[in-house]
């Protein structure tokens, strides 16, 4: 019986992969069949990432995602070793809180760097090879998801930056989805909520820790594990009828129609 869930043959590209939910993806696809272009600045955190999975199916890739070149360069480097490129997951983040009349300029603009221009540096790179690939006659199709977060639907106290890079993505996913869907190219975004991951560690702490998980039905936090499911199943040819959708794996704590 085929699997439900398969990426075999796929070759995908995950930013943010050193640690939490980038991580977690990577190893998750490549478990389903994947190769996986692992980005992040961390090299350290990507050895790591690295450990105990086939070195055939991984390549890694130290660097940022505000580098127009890197996005580039990157994508012609997975093609020369994979054979092509057929989903994205963007992922890498960063938070810089500060209550909106503390917030400094650098501090905006850091986390409107990487979550936003990032990702449209990173989707305008793939997506230009997954459409040559298509008008070439590659029929795979593709998949991106763009990692956001409930704070670009709801907002974040003293997270400005971060809900406004966030809502922006969404409206990136919406575009690819309406110019891309044509070539059998979908994109979506998975939206989360409060992941066990260094990012969410103040939340989860002691201060805020009785007031988020009264705010959420299920009543308690994902793991990274449990969260990326969602992230590979839109990857996958399970997903093959969903695109400019925007999915959230939340425990409940955002509910919307």
């Amino acid at each position: 019986m085929t699997p439900f869930v398969s990426l075999e043959n796929r070759t995908i590209i995950v930013t943010g992969a050193a640690q939490g939910i980038g991580q977690a993806a990577t190893r998750m696809a490549i478990g389903l069949g994947a190769n996986v272009v692992a980005v992040d600045m961390n090299e350290k955190g990507l050895a790591q990432t690295a450990v105990d999975l086939p070195a055939a199916q991984l390549m890694t890739v130290a660097g940022s995602v505000v580098d127009a070149a890197l996005a580039e360069r990157t994508v012609r480097e997975a093609v020369a070793r994979f054979g092509g490129l057929h989903g994205l997951v963007n992922n890498a983040g960063i938070t810089r809180p500060a209550m909106i009349e503390k917030m400094k300029a650098e501090e905006w603009q850091q986390v409107i760097d990487v979550h936003l221009t990032g990702s449209f540096y990173w989707l305008q790179a793939a997506g230009r090879q997954m459409l040559a690939q298509a008008r070439a006659g590659d029929t795979t199709g593709g998949s991106v998801i763009q990692i956001s977060s409930d704070a670009g639907r709801k907002g974040s106290v003293g997270q400005i930056n971060y809900a406004a890079a966030k809502a922006g993505m969404l409206g990136m996913t919406m575009t690819a989805a309406r110019e891309w869907g044509k070539y059998s190219i979908r994109a979506n975004s998975v939206c989360f909520g409060v992941v066990e991951t260094p990012m969410t560690e103040v939340v989860r702490g002691e201060k805020f820790r009785d007031n988020m998980l009264a705010q959420i039905p299920l009543g308690r936090w994902s793991s990274p594990e449990e969260a990326v499911r969602a992230v590979c199943f839109l990857l996958s040819d399970a997903a093959s009828y969903i695109t400019g959708q925007h999915i959230a794996v939340n425990g409940g704590f955002h509910i919307s129609l």
